[in-house]
């Protein structure tokens, strides 16, 4: 065996090393050095995500099994910024009584997750991907049930776990028929075999349910609403932004490396769901009441956008794609990061609750107001940028009646989004959740979210550096 093939899997081989040494901390430190757990597991994945934030050279290990990109680079480093803020703001939650003598057990599943997601980004082969699919899934599953005492938590790990068991059924069975008519796992061996026949096009719809589930695009979101609101609402925030993020890459890339010679086919599949999703999830989103169940509709919508960039199959598509993840990234987490602050320390979770916030805690408000604009795409936030490009990308190609009704989805949005807004600033409220302060890793993780959306906007280079490593159909 020829281990220098490993040093192609330096974000994995990174990541493992943190995930090992958290694991034996959290076993051999006493009482009073667990206390140090939080500092010490940030500073450690903040280490590997800045050992790992320059992309390498591309290449392949394990006869083409585990291929690498630039652009695989960049998106495992989103996810990595993205988990490094969910883990700074998982500290509220993990310190209280129920949860502090389970926060070594949180990190190790939420790197594993984060693990089978590299694997599934950077898989040349069916049988490599779905090891990355369960290795993300599963462990999930237990974070989604994390609060096994609350018998929301429970049921939201039980809905996710059964619908995830279904959806990696149907992709299996689909990757078999893939294997049985083309004879061969390998990404870059399939599209010479693929000829359209009507098996293959079963194999395909089999196949990208089990991505459909992950992303929460229509008919397979609706696990979403309870899980989101079941979950603690870190793992919510975790779930909602890095696995839909890994999951709709890895789309696009399969998509556009195995599937190439139907094109025409996936992209009509894609046409329908897009639609479904954004109009569905939009309309459903106003009629809630739970902020966090209302932030799962709007998940939702947002991933209809985001599939704009796969049904492109173009350069400019997989730029705006990855664009879009890093911006919605940010975006998501502010809200996230305020609902978990303020349900940390009152327990309130509704819309209602939010009704005159802004006399208590403005600095809270002005994160959540920022979030809400970005998600909206209302400019100069960096929503407005990441929805004009993945209209332009999907325009590009001639979809312009697709982003037709995407802007007209986007217009119904602001209504709800703005709801959040007029409840905060304008809503009376005679006993309003009372002024607090958040604990620093909070408040660091909202400024550099706050940051983000001020900024991903204006700084052009962020948009350069990522299209000048995309590349199309």
């Amino acid at each position: 065996m020829d281990y220098s093939n490993f040093l192609m899997m330096k974000e994995e081989l990174s990541l493992i090393a943190v995930m090992v040494i958290l694991l034996l901390y959290d076993l051999m430190a006493s009482k009073n050095g667990l206390r140090y757990f939080q500092p010490v597991a940030c500073i450690l994945f903040g280490v590997h995500t800045l050992l790992n934030i320059v992309p390498g050279v591309a290449g392949e290990a394990f006869g083409g099994m585990y291929q690498y990109t630039p652009m695989m680079g960049v998106v495992k480093s989103i996810l990595n910024v993205g988990t490094l803020i969910v883990l700074m703001q998982a500290e509220g939650w993990l310190k209280s009584d129920t949860t502090v003598h389970k926060r070594g057990e949180f990190y190790f599943l939420t790197l594993t997750t984060l693990l089978g997601m590299y694997f599934m980004i950077s898989a040349g082969n069916f049988l490599f991907f779905f090891i990355g699919l369960e290795t993300a899934s599963i462990p999930m599953a237990t974070l989604v049930a994390f609060d096994k005492f609350k018998r929301e938590s429970a049921e939201a790990g039980a809905k996710y776990i059964l619908n995830a068991v279904f959806a990696s059924g149907l992709s299996l069975y689909g990757m078999s028929l893939i294997y049985g008519t083309t004879g061969t796992l390998y990404f870059d061996d399939i599209p010479a075999a693929v000829n359209g026949s009507p098996l293959q096009i079963m194999a395909f719809l089999f196949f990208v349910v089990g991505l459909f589930f992950k992303i929460s695009l229509v008919p397979f979101h609706q696990w979403t609403p309870d899980v989101y609101q079941g979950a603690p609402t870190t793992v919510t925030s975790y779930l909602s932004v890095i696995s839909k993020g890994a999951a709709v890459f890895v789309l696009m890339t399969i998509l556009m490396k195995v599937f190439s010679p139907i094109a025409a086919q996936w992209q009509g599949v894609l046409y329908g769901v897009i639609i479904a999703t954004i109009t569905i999830a939009n309309l459903f989103a106003i009629r809630q009441r739970n902020i966090k169940r209302f932030l799962a509709y709007s998940s939702i919508s947002q991933a209809g956008y985001i599939v704009l960039g796969v049904i492109s199959a173009s350069a400019l598509g997989m730029t705006s794609l990855v664009y879009y993840i890093l911006v919605y990234m940010v975006s998501n987490l502010a809200a996230f990061g305020v609902i978990s602050a303020i349900e940390n320390r009152s327990g309130k979770v509704t819309i209602d609750d939010y009704n005159g916030l802004y006399a208590t805690n403005p600095k809270l408000v002005l994160v959540m107001t920022l979030a809400m604009f970005s998600l909206a795409g209302i400019p100069p936030f960096a929503g407005f940028f990441s929805k004009f490009f993945i209209f332009a990308a999907a325009a590009q190609q001639g979809y312009y009646i697709l982003v037709l009704i995407a802007l007209i989805n986007t217009i119904i949005s602001l209504y709800y989004y703005l709801l959040v807004v007029k409840a905060m600033f304008i809503n009376k409220n005679e006993a309003p959740i009372a002024a607090f302060r958040s604990d620093g890793y909070m408040r660091a993780s909202l400024a550099a979210c706050s940051m983000g959306i001020l900024l991903l906007g204006v700084l052009s280079v962020v948009y350069d550096r990522i299209s000048l490593l995309s590349y199309g159909m």
